[in-house]
């Protein structure tokens, strides 16, 4: 990072921890003010301001969202300026007590209901438990604190540069993401490369503004029948924070055992009032981090020259805004709108100094080689206006939301030889893809409490209807990348590849909850959408949950669900080069794929079954326990590999230039393939978790806690083409069934007293198995085979994080920490199955990270 950059990150820290924190006294303040504001709203008011100027997050015993609020009516001791008051300060302050007694409002259309209380495993974890991490960014916290949620050990190529999550061990395409309980935008950004997650364009939950998020709630459980497509594994969903006063500011700095990657991240949020009836909360963070260096020495040199083994530059800034407004004392009207911008680099393999012997141009630049650098310049907005109420006893939600993210995908440092030898041009800086996905949504909810005098139970109903476009274009690289055989590391799209596409999904749904008796529970839901590419799908799902007492309870769903194939999965193309390789993935319909064999994508289906128990085997110890299988037919991932002549003829079919020297490399380095269902897979596995609190007297005490994952998965069922060859070979079938951990668990301890906090956890991560392609030839430049790999086991790792907290005022804290503290990495993978050497590590896994130990720096402030 440039002195300057140090520099600037340094000033913000300073005057990150010079301003101020509001601590655990304030919150702890906050929620015994809360007890007396139910029986005190006409003053609560006032003697919030009096006693802490900070965010509310406290509940009253009765407080509902905002979404769904009780009519004003159950208030009619309190002045309307009060009811309204009273509903923007109790939807955020469902967190207030964490975890289990966290109020809810996902995988369920009740109000009130707590997490311990659902019918359906669901983790809550609040903004205070993400800042504890140490970690900077959202995904990277939520994989310190939940066990079934994973993310990739690395990247290569564009797909570096967006980050994704996973549950339960599936792509993160089966996993939902909501914002405030909306779908959110996808990235347009898909990840082409062989692994787990090849192919997936998830939500990138970074480019919400981590200071922007009050917390976040995690469904495992299989909820297509309740938010439609991408709930195969379970859903995410973020809530925002709406407090409407108050200053919060954070900063972490931090940077690896190997004294590189340096990271700064500053998170900033306020609220206001809009009058006596509207608020309005803004955030923003700033995030910059820079290149890890991971790779071994090259095999052709002998020298650690080629760096594509890291982590990624990157520099993103991130803005929220969240707003709303009661038009009346039963209807609001309410709005959401976040920005981000990320630039990012990653680099490509190294490219020797000889290769450019027959271009006295280049070599004039590189005289000792050069190392492509692959970049993303990306924007990322998305808008939600709404307006809800209260109407004739029913709950009424009507919004819309438009969302959109574009990445122009660049070249520096690198190079056309075609270009210089017939032109004489030396250009190094390429654009060469460009991609835009958007997607407008508007809905309806509706739900009502009935009550019958047959019946002695509420009977919660709820359904909607919602209209979604969905859009995805490519554009084409500039002209200097498309010249010859394109540009090195990455040729531009060419135009018969680009275009513009685009669908329409209507859907409706229906949920029912009732009683069966005064200890019996029951949710039954159905959704029906239609899909203009890919047709109609129904799903239906029915969750239950019987309370043997009040400290046991056992709870049961069954479910079906879906994913449709993205317009990403359908349309997108693109070659990656290598200096002795090159793959490619071509569209489904293409003539390259049609001519090999292909089909027009279905959606993949799946059938969800979980059992568990929840129980307090003694006062205070609270303990889930969960089983699951998901089935998932017709699982899209890349097929049909085809490799040498056949490659370079559906390449060359879709207009593919190819390196001039391809005739020399052996068939395994020339490939290509395209999206397929591929396959039908089993996972089945056991979530687990346990809370417990150790008083120690007047010295303090201890929060203890553990979370476990068991996870498998099994192939089932495996495609064929249309000449009935399979599709998959065997390291395709490690990327669906072995890349992610046997099991992740995550045990240990929070220790308090007087103005001192520290943590301990420790991470297991399970094992990992890959088929791993052989190299030979000089340098490791050649690959042997495509149908004989060799079974390589990631053993498992544990890792240690360790944080020492001092509160220097009730306003300001400090943090000192380090994640993974003795600096564990990924099993080394062998010699020979390292293409030029350098990758020492295996990428294409979701075990254990790369980059080792981080250590850091937090600060916080509040008033």
């Amino acid at each position: 990072m440039p002195e300057c950059r140090r520099g600037f990150a340094s000033a913000l820290l300073a005057a990150t921890l010079l301003s101020g924190f509001a601590g655990s006294e304030a919150l702890a303040a906050g929620a015994t003010q809360a007890g007396k504001a139910a029986r005190h709203a006409t003053t609560r008011a006032a003697q919030h301001k009096a006693t802490h100027g900070g965010a509310r997050t406290y509940a009253a015993p009765q407080a509902r969202s905002v979404r769904a609020t009780a009519s004003p009516a159950a208030s009619s001791s309190l002045t309307p300026q009060q009811v309204q008051s009273f509903r923007r300060d109790a939807a955020p302050a469902a967190v207030a007590a964490e975890g289990e007694e966290s109020v809810i409002v996902t995988g369920t259309r009740e109000t009130g209901r707590k997490a311990r209380e659902s019918l359906s495993p669901i983790d809550v974890v609040s903004a205070k438990q993400l800042s504890q991490t140490g970690q900077p960014n959202l995904r990277e916290a939520l994989a310190q604190l939940l066990p079934s949620l994973t993310m990739p050990t690395g990247g290569f190529d564009s797909g570096a540069l967006t980050d994704s999550i996973s549950l339960r061990g599936l792509n993160p395409n089966e996993t939902l993401v909501l914002v405030d309980g909306k779908r959110r935008h996808t990235t347009a950004n898909i990840y082409a490369d062989p692994g787990p997650q090849q192919g997936s364009t998830a939500v990138d939950i970074d480019m919400i503004p981590m200071a922007a998020i009050d917390h976040v709630e995690v469904l495992r459980d299989g909820a297509s029948a309740q938010y439609g497509s991408d709930a195969v594994a379970g859903v995410v969903n973020i809530i925002l924070k709406k407090q409407d006063h108050g200053f919060h500011a954070e900063s972490i700095s931090g940077i690896t055992a190997a004294k590189d990657g340096f990271q700064q991240g500053v998170y900033l949020d306020g609220g206001a009032r809009l009058g006596e009836r509207g608020f309005v909360h803004v955030s923003g963070d700033f995030y910059h981090t820079d290149h890890t260096y991971r790779s071994a020495p090259d095999a052709r040199t002998g020298q650690k020259d080629n760096n594509v083994l890291g982590q990624p530059e990157q520099t993103r800034e991130s803005v929220a805004i969240k707003a709303g407004y009661d038009l009346t004392d039963s209807i609001q009207l309410y709005g959401t709108g976040t920005y981000a911008h990320r630039h990012a680099e990653s680099y490509q393999n190294y490219r020797l100094a000889s290769s450019l012997a027959k271009y006295p141009g280049y070599a004039a630049i590189y005289p000792w080689g050069y190392s492509p650098l692959e970049t993303n310049e990306e924007n990322d907005f998305e808008l939600t206006a709404g307006v809800k109420g209260k109407l004739a006893g029913w709950n009424w939600d009507l919004s819309s939301v438009y969302g959109r993210d574009f990445d122009d995908i660049g070249l520096i440092n690198s190079a056309n030889l075609a270009l210089e030898k017939n032109t004489g041009r030396t250009r190094t800086h390429f654009d060469v893809q460009g991609f835009n996905n958007s997607q407008w949504s508007n809905s309806l909810d509706l739900s009502r409490k009935f009550h019958f005098s047959g019946w002695p139970h509420d009977i919660n109903v709820a359904g909607g209807t919602s209209y979604r476009y969905e859009s995805y274009s490519i554009g084409t690289g500039d002209a200097a990348s498309l010249y010859g055989s394109g540009s090195d590391a990455m040729a531009g799209t060419n135009p018969g590849n680009a275009g513009n596409f685009s669908r329409d999904v209507v859907s409706g749904y229906v949920d029912v909850a009732t009683s069966l008796t005064r200890h019996w529970q029951v949710d039954l839901a159905g959704r029906y959408e239609h899909y203009t590419d890919v047709g109609d799908t129904e799903t239906g799902k029915i969750a239950t949950r019987y309370e043997v007492s009040p400290r046991l309870a056992f709870r049961a769903t069954i479910s079906t669900g879906f994913h449709a194939p993205t317009l990403a999965q359908e349309h997108y193309s693109a070659l990656a080069i290598s200096p002795t390789a090159a793959r490619g993935l071509i569209a489904v319909n293409s003539p390259g794929a049609l001519a090999n064999g292909s089909s027009p994508l279905k959606p993949e289906r799946s059938t969800n079954a979980s059992g568990g128990i929840v129980m307090e085997p003694f006062r205070k110890l609270h303990v889930t326990v969960d089983v699951y299988q998901i089935n998932l037919r017709d699982q899209i991932m890349p097929g049909g590999q085809v490799y040498g002549a056949q490659a370079a003829s559906a390449l060359t079919m879709n207009g593919f230039a190819l390196p001039s020297d391809v005739n020399t490399w052996s068939p395994a380095s020339l490939s290509t393939h395209w999206f397929a269902n591929v396959a039908s897979t089993r996972t089945q596995g056991l979530d687990l978790t346990a809370t417990y609190p150790t008083q120690l007297g007047t010295i303090g005490r201890i929060d203890w806690d553990v979370a476990i994952n068991l996870n498998r998965t099994r192939l089932t069922h495996q495609g064929t083409d249309a000449q009935g060859n399979p599709l998959m070979n065997a390291q395709s079938i490690a990327y669906l069934t072995t890349a992610y951990p046997r099991s992740k668990m995550i045990f240990g301890g929070r220790f308090t007293s007087g103005k001192w906090t520290v943590g301990v956890h420790e991470i297991r991560y399970g094992q990992t198995t890959s088929q791993l392609t052989y190299y030979g030839g000089a340098g490791n430049t050649s690959s042997l085979s495509s149908t004989v790999f060799r079974e390589f086991h990631n053993t498992p790792k544990f890792i240690t994080n360790l944080e020492v907290t001092y509160r220097v005022h009730p306003r300001l804290a400090l943090t000192l920490g380090g994640n993974n503290m003795f600096d564990a990495r990924p099993s080394r993978v062998p010699d020979n199955n390292r293409y030029l050497g350098a990758p020492q590590y295996y990428m294409s896994t979701s075990q254990l990270g790369m980059n080792g130990g981080f250590y850091y720096l937090r600060g916080d402030l509040s008033f």
